[in-house]
């Protein structure tokens, strides 16, 4: 069998490359115009900023926390053994299979696409998880909302409720689930950043304490804390050990919108009264004034605890002294007529 030659196959193979190299180096005719001479065809993705101007941002990174415009919370006090995590088993209400797994189809993919990663863009995106500014005062007894009760383990043995812990005392509550966290919260109570208010914490006594809500759901962290429960205990009075939750279920996604817990990584802080409402919030880093807000609102908690609610008194006004008159007829003095 004979075999085609070598020099035919590279004739054949290289016939028509070279006919389009030909094509392709032809010069292009006088009346086209190039596709590089038109400029606004060809605008860089990002133009450069103009002399003394900063780059433009974007809307989503431009965001400004502002005060909250409304008291938070919910509208029915708490009650203890709530938001324990116990949850009963959904019952699906679809006529046949594919209904009852299309339910719980919705039902997943509600739950999975609220990912870890969401906090993590919010505290870039928010001024590093800070979403809105503490008041400068306290809300109103009456348009005040309540706290809702936490369930979880403490350092004493066992578990126990946040709502015993909180009624009939005026609270500082302290909510974290991360170290980050923590330290934004060191920031409003700190020791040394917040000398005046366990100042005052110290002076009331039984009437204000400082609560600790660390909310970990995962449960090789939780494990984590519970193996250095010890060391927790050496930080704290011996009294203060059933002050300390480390919450595990039962914070609902109700919960955080409710509450303003709307990243889990960040540090939120709460003044809390007797009646578990809650009277002033902050969240991540203390700014401005949010630290001295902390301290006079957890004051005027105290005066109203022990009944001796500060109000603005009103200057008392002045006695008019009668004025002694002159007469040139009989040269005697004569009091002046008072004006009311």
């Amino acid at each position: 069998m004979l075999k085609p030659r070598i020099s035919v196959l590279y004739r054949t193979l290289l016939k028509p490359q070279s006919q389009c190299q030909h094509h392709a180096l032809r010069p292009l005719p006088s009346q086209f115009r190039k596709f590089t001479s038109a400029p606004h065809l060809r605008l860089p993705a990002n133009p450069p900023p103009q002399d003394g101007a900063k780059p433009s941002e974007k809307e989503e990174d431009v965001f400004v926390p502002k005060p909250l415009g409304r008291p938070i919370g919910f509208p029915t006090p708490p009650k203890a053994g709530e938001n324990t995590g116990v949850r009963s088993r959904k019952k699906y209400t679809g006529t046949t299979m594919s209904e009852r797994n299309l339910e719980k189809r919705k039902d997943i993919v509600e739950k999975w696409s609220q990912n870890y990663f969401r906090d993590f863009k919010n505290i870039r995106k928010y001024k590093k998880g800070k979403t809105f500014l503490a008041n400068s005062r306290i809300f109103r007894q009456d348009m005040a909302l309540y706290f809702p009760n936490f369930h979880g383990g403490t350092l004493e043995a066992g578990t126990a409720d946040t709502t015993p812990v909180l009624s009939g005392k005026v609270s500082v509550v302290r909510v974290y689930s991360s170290v980050w966290g923590e330290a934004q919260v060191e920031t409003f109570t700190g020791t040394k950043e917040n000398e005046e208010l366990h100042e005052l914490l110290r002076q009331s006594g039984d009437v204000a304490q400082q609560v600790d809500v660390n909310i970990e759901e995962n449960w090789i962290k939780a494990w984590i804390i519970k193996l250095f429960q010890w060391r927790l205990r050496k930080l704290r009075r011996k009294e203060d050990w059933g002050k300390y939750f480390v919450v595990r279920r039962g914070v609902s996604d109700l919960i955080r919108e409710t509450i303003g817990l709307l990243n889990g990584r960040v540090g939120y802080v709460y003044l809390v009264d007797k009646d578990c409402k809650i009277r002033w919030a902050g969240s991540g880093d203390a700014e401005g004034t949010e630290k001295d807000d902390l301290t006079k609102g957890l004051q005027r908690l105290i005066g109203e605890q022990r009944g001796q609610t500060v109000r603005p008194s009103k200057p008392k006004p002045k006695k008019q002294q009668p004025e002694v008159v002159q007469t040139e007829d009989q040269g005697l003095p004569i009091p002046a007529p008072i004006v009311f």
